[in-house]
């Protein structure tokens, strides 16, 4: 067959492929179940226990931040052991790993003592997790939905072949939610690498535990988006036949060792017992219009305008921590404008050596240099931290990735959430988060950074007009003019990417 005869075959293919893609329909929500947030709360254990606390800080809320990866599983895994009424659990990723089995068997054995399980996945993600949802969504106290779902549950590039305008936006918000008295939400999906129970790259990430009337907030976010047109439940998806069994087999060895290393953890008995060091400020949960997957929100229905809205103008500071920054021509030029009004501009983000995604890299590299001109700082997570434990949360973890999204504003308030300062953020995926007016959260979270800056990122600046990018190590500096420990071939590839029209995607 001639060059032309085999390209025509593949045009013929993909023509096929197009064809079955546009065939594929999504099951109709006709008789959908309906659902809310219990309500009437008060009266459990985690209730009863916050009723005093709740009384003496009217209309406020208690938050705790959580920067290990140990403590930020240990409160989702105690929250779901001291559940009786609810359990409302919305997610972008979840492995079925270690960490995920482990959260898997405690969701199932909440439902087992008769804690309703609502859970709640975005698609992406789920693939080989078909017959595994199914056994759980089979129990008669848990109910599975997928958001956004692939109609082609093996062969997905099918659906971004015939739809990909609809498949290309992903519910990207995270909450865990225990009889509506206690969240946690953050920028931690679910798997080893937030929670540092594996090997290779960890992710330095952030949640926040919170209770007070926000997590009231949470739980009606929540059931929008669970009646949402996006929610599929997962037996109108996924093949039947036979349940695979919810608990897996895990080596024994991994488990103990998880197990000890979240064995110390005092989250739900200082809860329980009101000794858990809470800050308790303002605080307000925004979120995106579940619509905004359709891409049919309007206006304030975007998480990005009602940040805007809730959040005054910085005059003094301004500290961005985001792996994935794309800040495009208008977020370049707000950074800008900031910088020369006098405000002390930080951005925080991933070196090329640490990100996960150099495509996003590329969509950020081509500012840095216009946003240094301007005055605006830029710090790059290095990849290999100082020596030290595993699980050192915000403060850094060996083999580590960015992966928090915060905020901090004239070290008065902070946006803590799922957020991050990129197109896709901004005008694609579903996002949720929290803006807390917390002068001692926010005051130390920038002192801890500022502290921990200088020997866990590298600082860029300009000599000349070229990009030099400063190592510390103690009293010494050592100074690269290229993206440190990357290959020509990795940096070849962004500078390719970097002129591709995908920013938008990013």
């Amino acid at each position: 067959m001639g060059l032309l005869g085999r390209l025509l075959g593949r045009l013929s293919l993909w023509t096929a492929a197009a064809f079955l893609a546009g065939c594929a329909q999504l099951p109709s929500l006709e008789g959908r179940s309906v659902s809310t947030a219990d309500t009437d709360t008060a009266g459990t254990r985690l209730g009863q226990a916050l009723a005093s606390q709740l009384r003496a800080h009217p209309g406020l809320a208690g938050v705790l931040p959580l920067a290990g990866g140990h403590d930020a599983f240990a409160a989702r895994a105690t929250l779901a052991q001291a559940a009786e009424r609810t359990l409302d659990i919305q997610y972008y990723i979840w492995r079925d790993d270690l960490s995920g089995s482990l959260l898997f068997d405690a969701v199932q054995r909440a439902a087992d003592r008769g804690v309703r399980v609502r859970l709640l996945l975005d698609d992406n993600n789920t693939v080989g997790l078909d017959e595994r949802l199914r056994a759980l969504d089979a129990h008669p106290q848990i109910e599975v939905r997928l958001f956004n779902p692939f109609a082609h549950r093996s062969a997905r590039l099918l659906d971004f072949l015939g739809d990909f305008s609809r498949v290309n936006r992903r519910m990207h918000n995270k909450s865990f939610t225990a009889d509506n008295q206690v969240t946690v939400i953050g920028g931690r999906n679910v798997g080893d690498e937030y929670f540092a129970a594996g090997e290779g790259t960890l992710f330095v990430d952030l949640d926040v535990l919170a209770v007070g009337a926000v997590v009231q907030a949470v739980s009606r976010d929540f059931d929008r988006y669970w009646a949402s047109e996006s929610a599929y439940p997962i037996d109108r998806l996924a093949p039947t036949g036979a349940s695979a069994p919810v608990r897996r087999a895990i080596a024994a060895e991994s488990v103990d060792q998880y197990r000890e290393a979240i064995a110390r953890s005092t989250f739900v008995r200082d809860l329980l017992a009101n000794r858990l060091p809470l800050e308790w400020a303002p605080a307000q949960l925004i979120s995106d219009d579940p619509l905004k997957a359709l891409g049919r929100a309007q206006g304030s229905g975007h998480l990005w305008m009602q940040l805007q809205q809730a959040v005054p103008r910085p005059s003094r500071e301004l500290l961005l921590v985001s792996p994935y920054f794309v800040p495009m021509a208008e977020g370049s030029d707000f950074l800008a404008g900031l910088a020369a009004q006098g405000v002390q501009v930080r951005v925080v983000t991933n070196a090329l050596e640490a990100t996960d995604v150099p495509a996003v890299h590329s969509g950020y590299a081509r500012w840095r240099e216009p946003l240094l001109a301007a005055g605006v700082g830029l710090y790059e997570l290095k990849r290999e931290a100082a020596a030290g434990p595993r699980d050192r949360g915000f403060a850094g973890s060996s083999a580590s990735s960015l992966h928090a999204k915060v905020f901090v504003i004239d070290r008065q308030r902070l946006f803590v959430g799922s957020f991050n300062f990129d197109p896709r953020s901004a005008r694609l995926n579903t996002e949720l988060g929290f803006v807390i007016e917390s002068p001692a959260l926010a005051g130390t979270l920038a002192e801890r950074a500022s502290a921990h800056l200088p020997e866990r990122t590298y600082r860029l600046q300009l000599q000349d007009g070229r990009l030099q990018w400063t190592e510390q190590h103690g009293g010494t500096q050592r100074v690269y003019d290229r993206d440190p420990n990357t290959s020509w071939l990795l940096r070849f590839g962004v500078s390719l990417m970097s002129l591709l029209p995908i920013e938008d995607l990013l």
